[in-house]
């Protein structure tokens, strides 16, 4: 099959014919559809985030079953499917607690080494060099996932677009509903507003906020954070972003603050405009050793809980999204807004890292 390999760390991705094996026990075989553009993989290419080479990146796919491994249930062939970039193995000591996000087999065979749970990757080049997989390796025609992140789409929602569910969406339903735990009635900002940032904008108005303030350097993703539901907008550019968010909160702040991009200055900002007591939620995941700086007296005599997010739990949170979506309470159509052919994946980071993508891409296999 054709995939895009990254042979070493800041080089360009290659399309090249690779060798996927087939669904062992346990595991879906899918024919990807569309796989979505994240920063994540964007910090791999950079060599900002570790991940063994040569690999295949790509870690939210939709797409059909096309195989089914041994003892496998609940899934047909011919099934349109998402998939979630967390891929929980069920039987962990995290997982048994009910902690599939912190997954141990999931960060230490997949993260760390690039392969499936039985120690080894499906993917090799033609002479049998193994290839790692980031996640389930989407970014390529064919892929091979655990039942365990594999999930029947409900028919309303759009086959392409769904494939951002499996992380962007995802993630921000981790952050919102799991860790920040937003109610109505509360007030939010949203510290950079990209894929993610946005889909924490709408995943807030659909738990019931109040305000939502949005806050970014460019003004295209802020008029698309409010079309998605922010209803005030902070360019941290030519406003201070703590000043504007203490007039709109008559001087308090905001009760649940959530940073999107994974840097110092945004994670200062995120922990300024928290109101006391509030939660201060990370979501961006920053390049290897960045470390951020922010006022100790002021977090610990004001209350303020710093928390981080990483993805949901996949059992539980990913029907919740599908749902959130075929409810239409989570609007897909607003969210990914640039759409790639297969060939030009390398070109779609390569816009990602010079913000062109205002929203979230995907990479599309269907024409």
């Amino acid at each position: 099959m054709r995939a895009h390999v990254l042979d070493t760390v800041g080089t360009d991705l290659r399309e090249a014919d690779v060798v996927l094996g087939p669904p062992k026990p346990g595991e879906v075989g899918v024919r990807v559809a569309a796989c979505g553009v994240c920063h994540t993989d964007l910090h791999v290419i950079k060599g900002e985030v570790a991940f063994p080479t040569p690999c295949v990146l790509g870690h939210e796919i939709s797409g059909w079953v096309e195989a089914i491994g041994e003892g496998v249930t609940g899934l047909d062939v011919g099934d349109r499917v998402v998939c979630s970039f967390i891929m929980p193995c069920g039987s962990c000591r995290q997982c048994d607690r009910g902690h599939e996000d912190l997954c141990e087999t999931f960060f230490a065979k997949n993260r760390l080494k690039g392969q499936l749970y039985d120690g080894s990757s499906r993917l090799s080049a033609a002479d049998g060099t193994p290839i790692a997989m980031y996640s389930m390796a989407g970014l390529a025609e064919h892929a091979v996932v655990p039942a365990t992140a594999v999930f029947r789409l409900p028919d309303a929602i759009p086959l392409e677009q769904a494939a951002v569910l499996g992380c962007s969406v995802f993630t921000s339903y981790g952050a919102v509903h799991n860790v920040g735990k937003v109610t109505a009635g509360d007030t939010v900002a949203v510290v950079a507003a990209g894929g993610i940032g946005l889909n924490i904008v709408q995943m807030a108005v659909a738990h019931g906020a109040s305000r939502v303030i949005a806050i970014d350097i460019d003004d295209e993703k802020l008029a698309l954070a409010r079309r998605v539901g922010a209803t005030d907008t902070v360019n941290s550019r030519t406003e201070d972003p703590l000043e504007a968010v203490r007039r709109l909160t008559d001087g308090h702040g905001v009760d649940v603050a959530f940073e999107a991009f994974g840097s110092a200055p945004t994670v200062r900002t995120a922990v300024d405009v928290v109101d006391d007591g509030g939660r201060v939620v990370l979501v961006g995941i920053a390049p290897v050793g960045v470390e951020a700086q922010f006022d100790i007296a002021r977090v610990v005599r004001r209350k303020i809980q710093i928390l981080g997010s990483f993805g949901a739990r996949a059992s539980v949170d990913m029907p919740a999204v599908l749902d959130l979506v075929a409810d239409g309470r989570i609007r897909l159509d607003d969210l990914v807004t640039d759409r790639y052919a297969f060939a030009d994946a390398g070109r779609a980071y390569r816009d990602l890292e010079e913000r062109r993508i205002r929203g979230r891409a995907v990479v599309t296999l269907t024409g």
